[in-house]
């Protein structure tokens, strides 16, 4: 069990090519037909700002509290402390109704620092409904973590963002309606905090801050969360709840449910839930996830069942470094 939440989904044999083949018919629609702008609010296709790896999609986001690795970085740093592993991960992400495609890279290694100190670094960029808003966004993520004690852990993150939008809105190129052409209107740096308490019996929770330093815009909205997990032999279980007190004219929730079981020593189901107070959406996901000692690979899959429809498609695979012999052997761990 140890494995299962280190890992990321995917799907195996005919599975998997039917899912690249997918993922890429998506790319190709994206990047050569030129189509009528997005229906879907700008809001929902940009996901908050959120990067997701295939297990946090496919768990509709409830990670806060049971991630680490790669997925820790992206959603809590001090979960990169719980567990000592050296991995990369390459990530893609297909919005087909949103007309969006994300691409990112990230890497995190809590095996090399004899202080126990972990760190991470992610990059990722998206471009978002071309033929409409025309949003490119460049995101570069750094984390460091400590373990307090051997139940308590810390962690601390920053985000750059440089961001864009070169689409025509019915005010022309402006800020008030599609940006300015060939010019970027936000150019920030924000910070994230995290803490994680496992007191025992293979229970988690987590307090996690995003975008700290008050940004007043929705591309790095200021949100405070938390999640609560369980882990029994080869299930494990998560809650979390999100307020967003930026994105929308008030405060709104978001309120997701996760699970994942691990059948045998290499495969991986997952499911989840999501509500979405802002957007007023019920979304349900869905992910696959073959674990080996040397590489993990998953797919998760979003739908939003009542609001704006919207698809999302989330690819990751993660070579562990450490397994080449180059670093410490990691004690890996939930």
């Amino acid at each position: 069990m140890r494995h299962l939440s280190l890992r990321f989904a995917s799907v195996r044999g005919a599975s998997a090519s039917f899912a690249i083949a997918c993922a890429g018919a998506c790319f190709s629609w994206s990047t050569v037909v030129h189509a009528d702008p997005s229906e879907l609010p700008p809001e929902v296709g940009y996901n908050y700002n959120e990067i997701e790896t295939g297990r946090i999609a496919a768990k509709n986001g409830a990670d806060r509290a049971l991630g680490n690795s790669v997925s820790a970085l992206f959603q809590n740093p001090a979960n990169m402390a719980t567990s000592r592993v050296y991995h990369a991960a390459a990530l893609l992400q297909i919005w087909p109704e949103a007309s969006r495609q994300s691409y990112g890279v990230g890497a995190v290694d809590s095996v090399g620092s004899s202080s126990k100190v972990a760190g991470g670094l992610g990059a990722t960029w998206s471009r978002q409904d071309p033929d409409g808003v025309d949003r490119t966004a460049s995101d570069l993520r750094f984390a460091f973590a400590y373990p307090l004690s051997d139940k308590l852990f810390a962690g601390a993150g920053g985000r750059f963002m440089w961001l864009s939008e070169n689409g025509s809105g019915p005010l022309g190129p402006s800020y008030a309606s599609s940006g300015l052409d060939n010019d970027k209107i936000l150019k920030n740096f924000a910070f994230d905090l995290g803490l994680t308490l496992k007191p025992g019996g293979g229970l988690s929770f987590a307090l996690v801050g995003n975008n700290l330093n008050g940004a007043d815009t929705g591309y790095q909205p200021l949100t405070l969360g938390g999640g609560v997990g369980l882990v029994k032999d080869k299930f494990g279980i998560e809650a979390d709840l999100v307020a967003d007190l930026v994105t929308w004219d008030r405060t709104t929730l978001r309120a997701m449910l996760g699970s994942e079981l691990l059948l045998g020593d290499h495969a991986v189901v997952r499911g989840g839930y999501r509500f979405d107070d802002g957007a007023k959406s019920h979304s349900a996901s869905l992910g696959l996830g073959y674990i080996d000692k040397a590489f993990s690979a998953d797919l998760g899959v979003r739908r939003i069942l009542a609001g704006d429809a919207a698809t999302a498609v989330v690819l990751s695979f993660t070579y562990h470094v450490g397994s080449t012999g180059l670093t410490p052997t990691p004690n890996e761990t939930w």
